[in-house]
């Protein structure tokens, strides 16, 4: 047995540290064994993507469970595994792309050792998840979209400009302009598929829903996916939501998601501060009642608009047909999902200023008809 198989076997076998710390100890006394410990922690890699995980998933899930040691020696483990594979899908080579590491990871042998052995230990447990699109080598299809760029470029630079400003009038027209062109854009989508008989049919996305507060952050992604025609599955243990839809309509989630995010995250600190002036200490209490204030305020909201978009008589058929087939792939990729019950607010200042702010990121009151 070679010196990685002790160490593996005493780290991801054996209960309690001792076990990593025992393989750690096999392994800095054996510099031999670098070269075979690194291609097993490529083939670790490899089986992740085998069971259905993509880059961001890992890469999420060491941060949240283990360090930044564990997070740049996993980066590199992923570039070098990539790297085996002549054509990536756009979103995995995207994932790539941010998750370079600035620098090599560096350390004395044995803490070298021990953070490989607990990295590989995360690696060796995960399970098996719904896939959401091929993993790499496997022939993918790009959607067909010459317009896509241009349009996604000008919806980031309004939703940025939105984040961006201190003024809550301009950041709810920008906003607004934004998610005018994103609806434009999808029902443009849809007719065309309809009319040239297209092949299109939905996809798959998992978007990150981070601590602290994610219960609240998971309600705001369900509330923009429905809007724009996607279903939302929330899986707490991992720290994802899997959204499922049509291509042009998960990238329109994912950026409204994350401005209205980080536009939300923005008014609660100016909240905050308004409460510290009137000499009331900042609470975990207030922050949550917040969040979820806002996340049910934009969801009655955004129910409301997606509302006077069916109201158009001739789009009903086509926008019907394609949530039809959004359902459908919903239900065969999470056959048996459950509901739960969320903990209700419990600050009413913080519920307040939450309703506020959801008031103030105001979407357009319907989309726009296509002719």
């Amino acid at each position: 047995m070679s010196t990685v198989e002790k160490a593996l076997s005493a780290a991801l076998y054996a209960d309690g540290h001792e076990g990593i710390d025992t393989g750690a100890s096999l392994l800095a006394a054996d510099p031999s064994a670098d070269a075979e410990l690194r291609r097993r922690g490529e083939e670790f890699v490899r089986r992740a993507w085998e069971r259905g995980w993509q880059p961001a998933d890992v890469v999420r899930l060491v941060r949240r469970d283990l360090g930044e040691a564990h997070e740049r020696l996993l980066a590199e483990l992923i570039e070098s595994e990539s790297a085996r594979y002549a054509h990536l899908a756009p979103r995995w080579q995207a994932q790539l792309t941010e998750l370079k590491p600035s620098a090599p990871y560096r350390a004395d042998r044995f803490s070298y050792a021990t953070t490989v052995l607990e990295l590989y230990g995360l690696l060796a447990r995960l399970p098996a998840i719904e896939p959401v699109a091929p993993p790499p080598g496997a022939p993918f299809t790009a959607p067909p979209s010459p317009h896509e760029p241009r349009m996604l470029t000008r919806i980031r630079a309004l939703l940025a400009k939105a984040e961006g400003t201190d003024y809550p009038q301009e950041a709810e027209a920008l906003t607004a302009k934004a998610q005018e062109l994103m609806a434009r854009y999808s029902i443009d989508e849809a007719l065309l598929a309809a009319q040239t008989h297209r092949p299109d049919t939905p996809a798959a996305c998992r978007i990150g829903v981070d601590t602290p507060y994610e219960t609240a952050k998971a309600i705001l992604l369900d509330a923009v996916a429905s809007a724009n025609r996607c279903r939302a599955v929330w899986n707490s243990a991992f720290g994802f939501s899997t959204v499922v839809g049509f291509a042009g309509d998960l990238d329109a989630v994912e950026l409204l998601y994350t401005s209205l995010l980080v536009q939300g995250t923005t008014a609660m600190t100016r909240a905050e501060a308004t409460q510290r002036a009137g000499g009331r200490k900042r609470t975990k209490a207030f922050r949550q009642s917040f969040l979820m204030a806002y996340a049910s305020r934009l969801g009655e909201r955004l129910a409301a608009a997606t509302e006077s978009v069916t109201a158009a008589e001739d789009l009903l058929p086509v926008l019907a047909s394609r949530d039809v087939a959004v359902t459908d792939r919903t239900e065969r990729m999470f056959p048996e999902t459950t509901s739960t019950r969320v903990r209700g607010a419990t600050d009413l200042a913080g519920w307040e200023h939450g309703t506020t702010a959801a008031d103030g990121a105001q979407m357009p009151r319907a989309y726009p008809r296509i002719t």
